[in-house]
């Protein structure tokens, strides 16, 4: 049972930054599309904030899969831990 929750817990940590980065992306749609309705015009706080939501979103799962990667050593070379020397 305990794993369980742990991996519902862990795969609630992914999908909450992806719904995250999926609205930010929506709300540049929405934003960028009223630029062309005369009566509202360009919302540029909702246009913030989508690309705030969205950077944010993606820089946290990027993140996470590079971390998962370095850890098993599917990253380039540049990218692994060093060593100490001694």
């Amino acid at each position: 049972m305990k794993a369980v929750i742990s991996r519902f817990i862990a795969m609630l940590l992914l999908v909450v930054p992806g719904l995250m980065a999926t609205y930010g992306f929506l709300a540049m749609k929405d934003a960028w599309f009223a630029q062309f309705d005369p009566a509202i015009g360009f919302l540029w706080w909702k246009f913030a904030l989508g690309l705030l939501l969205f950077a944010a979103g993606v820089a946290f799962i990027g993140g996470w899969i590079f971390f998962r990667d370095r850890k098993r050593n599917y990253v380039a070379p540049r990218f692994r831990k060093k060593r100490k020397k001694g």
